[in-house]
């Protein structure tokens, strides 16, 4: 790779002296870092031997202000992919990244991040046009997250890969290579695996938390992916952490930065810290005596670029001494070589990304290979006496749930805003014969104990004649000044990133709903708002809910008495600070409760659909949640909430078969619903036609094939406390108890027997290689995928080895009746632990044992020897 870039300079460099040569136009006329002929080092030194030691420093901040002497444009460095272009409007939207790990399938996820990345370049250059140089329009992206999920109860799990570092080295890699293209000169994104190193929770303590942590699992667990992101796919970018990693805050750690990312691993992009976690260094983890002491031993350690504002305190640290403006330039020349690399110097017509159309964004071909990942996301985790697939044409289905036909728990965190979607109830509905009764009741609340509200239907609201209310935004909070938009809105359920407001600052602004209520039937109506911001609730001038000082982001409910016929007014007030913003304008309605209507469509139904779990509003990065069993976006407890149980259990009742179907983003100790319910089916956070994903499933029309990316336990109480970063009873690699589902494990409709498992060579030298080959045989009756698993485990290790490991995967597709031959090759490399004494991997002679099969519970296997 370094032979064909060298070769491809050397032709730009001949192309360039050609056009000088044919245009007359004389070299000297360009200062040299405007010059595309010279290297890219030449032009970043000669750049930035002209800047001024301020310039330097606003230019290593996330929001890099323009320094129009040079012609350098401002940057805003932040932008997010996590499964899709986020935060910035309409894009392709594919499972969230634990979905995409449950698809156990690399080129899959290659091909969705080549996706991601050309819908980011388009919308890019498209701002660029626009001259719009606002945060989420660049090109460089603060993803994916490697972190392990060791624990069950982190909140940000569902970012991850998984639990295990060789899958989620595979994917990560993957993931990084998809964004960053294949061309020789030019970087497509610049791609960021997070957060350097050892990070996981509790979300509450990250700013001031000391995850200490054994060298073992530092360099068996930790580590791994990370350095598969660098070596294999050459991230450009790395994103340090907020805590301290056993007593050094990561994003000062010269451990961390220099020793290990640098010298050790060779990398030569840039580090940036997590947002203000340059200003945890000093403020939180006490690490130094002053902000200007801080940034520098930031600097200095390796981290390039602060994510916040305090590295405008370098002016003074060079003052004061802590650090040389030499040394600053050492972070800025690799902050501009990703620029350069990103082609933000170079006319257009040279950079090949360029040219990408914004016709690619949500495209049919996009939407299709969102659709094919949710559906492979997906994992069977129960089909007792084949209740699944449905026919289409059975007479009556019941959809029940909180997550039935919810936009938020499709779409995950870190998200973008799709153009269509399709919800379970909208994929059922699509799926069934037109002869089939669907009927639907939410039932609950995701956590509320109270009976479930229902968001009012626009054909009870109204403003001058108009279904609905009208709707005034503003970008202030004091609803000063004229409405940036005044528009009559059906409903009170706004997605203002799907039905965006020209000039509104998404992350602080106002709005204010008005118009009237009329009902149909009088009595006592619970009346209520669910917001993420602060509001305050009118009726007929009277204020039945004021949320706006220490606003709580739940469901909040007033009882009004309306008389049939009658018109109230309605009046709300929302102020809204930060991401994501969610408003809803909901009531309980006289007379039966939807909880009572659920167990009826049940009783009358043949089946229930029971879509439930929990939603990206309740678990994620350092959230305020008012509800027990969640602390701070994590959870203290791993089980279905009450609600919920209490409601399928009564479901369960009716004698009906009840199947579930589980939205969430991290295991759930399920084990009344897997004993008594005859079919369960995890679908993650799907996506944008995570629908549709289910509804092939639940009624046929696709073969579930996920497996899963983490063990579900039978609950927290089985694993070492949240705050203990040892891996020792953690995980399938740790894990000594019986697990309520194992890691790699899912169901499919037909049967995949595994038979014939041969080894090239009974003894292996340390470093050389087997081939290892097993037959798989599909003996159902309907063609389907399956992932063959390899696991090593080192048979006469000490008992701080896993007790397997992750080592190979294949994904297979067979016709019934077929079978074939699959081939895994091991190298020694995969065999390698870390060893304290030698203070570096070590593969130890002795037997080793290979296991093949369909999850890491069900091998089968074989043993050989290193001499």
């Amino acid at each position: 790779m370094l032979l064909q870039k060298s070769y491809f300079r050397k032709i730009v460099g001949l192309l360039c002296l050609a056009t000088i040569i044919f245009s007359g136009r004389a070299q000297e006329t360009k200062l040299p870092y405007q010059d595309e002929c010279l290297s890219i080092d030449e032009r970043v030194n000669d750049l930035i031997s002209r800047m001024t030691l301020k310039e330097k420093v606003s230019q290593m901040m996330n929001k890099a202000p323009g320094i129009p002497r040079l012609d350098v444009p401002e940057y805003e460095w932040w932008n997010e992919c996590l499964h899709g272009v986020a935060r910035a409007g309409e894009a392709t939207v594919f499972p969230q990244a634990i979905g995409l790990a449950a698809t156990w399938d690399p080129q899959l996820i290659y091909e969705s991040a080549v996706v991601i990345s050309d819908e980011a370049r388009a919308k890019h250059h498209e701002a660029q046009r626009n001259n719009s140089y606002k945060r989420y329009e660049g090109l460089t992206y603060w993803t994916p997250n490697v972190n392990i999920f060791r624990d069950p109860r982190w909140g940000r799990g569902q970012e991850t890969y998984g639990e295990d570092p060789y899958l989620t080295a595979r994917m990560g890699v993957a993931f990084v290579k998809g964004l960053q293209g294949d061309d020789p000169e030019y970087l497509k994104l610049v791609a960021t695996p997070k957060h350097f190193a050892v990070h996981s929770g509790p979300e509450p303590e990250r700013h001031f938390f000391d995850a200490a942590v054994n060298e073992r699992d530092f360099y068996d667990t930790y580590l791994p992916a990370f350095e598969a992101c660098i070596k294999e796919a050459n991230a450009y970018s790395v994103m340090g952490a907020y805590n301290r990693t056993n007593g050094v805050p990561c994003c000062a750690s010269p451990y961390l930065l220099t020793k290990i990312l640098r010298n050790d691993w060779g990398f030569e992009g840039y580090v940036v810290s997590d947002c203000n976690a340059i200003r945890d260094v000093h403020d939180y983890h006490n690490f130094t005596d002053s902000e200007e002491e801080a940034a520098a031993v930031s600097v200095l350690a390796g981290c390039d670029l602060n994510c916040g504002y305090r590295y405008a305190y370098l002016e003074g640290a060079v003052e004061q001494g802590f650090i040389t403006e030499d040394e600053i330039d050492v972070s800025l020349k690799r902050l501009f070589v990703a620029r350069f690399k990103l082609g933000m110097f170079d006319s257009p017509e040279n950079v090949p990304y360029a040219k990408i159309p914004m016709s690619v964004v949500s495209s049919e071909k996009h939407r299709k290979l969102a659709l094919e990942t949710a559906r492979k996301s997906m994992v069977l985790l129960k089909n007792e006496n084949e209740t699944l697939p449905l026919k289409k044409d059975i007479k009556s289905i019941a959809v029940i749930g909180p997550n039935a036909n919810n936009l938020e728990v499709l779409l995950g965190n870190y998200n973008g805003f799709p153009a269509k979607y399709s919800t379970p109830l909208e994929g059922i509905k699509s799926k069934v014969s037109k002869d089939t009764k669907v009927y639907f009741e939410t039932g609950c609340e995701l956590i509320d104990t109270a009976s479930s509200a229902s968001l009012i239907p626009a054909g009870f609201l109204s403003f001058n004649g108009k279904q609905g209310l009208q709707a005034s935004y503003f970008n202030n909070h004091d609803f000063s000044g004229n409405a940036l938009e005044t528009r009559v809105e059906k409903g009170v359920n706004t997605n203002w990133n799907a039905n965006p407001v020209k000039g509104l600052n998404l992350r602080e602004f106002a709005v204010q709903y008005d118009g009237t209520i009329k009902v149909a039937v009088s009595g006592e109506y619970e009346l209520g708002v669910h917001a993420s911001g602060g509001f305050q609730f009118s009726v007929d001038g009277k204020v039945v809910i004021d949320n706006f000082e220490a606003p709580k982001r739940r469901l909040l409910l007033q009882s009004v008495y309306l008389e049939k016929g009658k018109e109230y007014a309605i009046h709300i007030e929302y102020k809204h600070k930060g991401v994501p913003s969610k408003l809803k304008l909901m009531w309980k309605t006289p007379g039966k409760s939807s909880y009572e209507k659920a167990i009826e469509i049940a009783d009358k139904s043949d089946v229930v659909v029971f879509v439930g779990g929990i939603s990206p509003g309740v678990e994620g990065e350092q959230m305020r949640v008012d509800w027990d069993g969640f602390d701070g976006g994590d959870k203290t407890n791993i089980q279905l909430p009450t609600v919920q149980k209490e409601l399928i259990k009564k479901l369960h009742a009716t004698g009906k078969p009840v199947i579930l179907v589980l939205l969430n983003g991290s295991a759930l100790a399920i084990n009344w619903e897997n004993e008594n319910l005859p079919a369960i089916l995890e679908a993650w956070y799907p996506g944008e036609l995570g629908g549709t994903a289910i509804a092939d499933i639940l009624l046929g029309d696709y073969n579930p094939s996920g497996r899963l990316p983490v063990t579900f336990y039978k609950s927290e109480k089985d694993l070492p406390q949240f705050v203990n970063y040892a891996m020792k009873g953690r995980t399938y690699r740790y894990f000594k108890g019986e697990a309520l589902y194992p890691f790699g494990y899912g169901l499919s409709f037909t049967n995949f027997e595994y038979k014939n498992i041969t080894l090239s060579k009974e003894k292996m030298a340390a470093n050389d290689s087997l081939q290892v080959t097993v037959e798989v045989s599909n003996n159902g009756n309907y063609k389907g995928d399956e992932v063959v698993q390899l696991y090593i485990s080192d048979v006469e290790s000490d008992e701080v080895r896993p007790l397997k490991s992750l080592r190979g995967i294949k994904r297979i597709s067979l016709e019934p009746g077929k079978s074939t031959m699959v081939t895994f090759s091991v190298k020694s490399e995969d065999l390698a632990f870390f060893d304290i004494q030698h203070d570096k991997k070590v593969v130890e002679p002795g037997v080793f044992e290979i296991g093949v099969g369909p999850s890491s519970a069900k091998l089968n296997k074989q043993s050989f020897e290193i001499k």
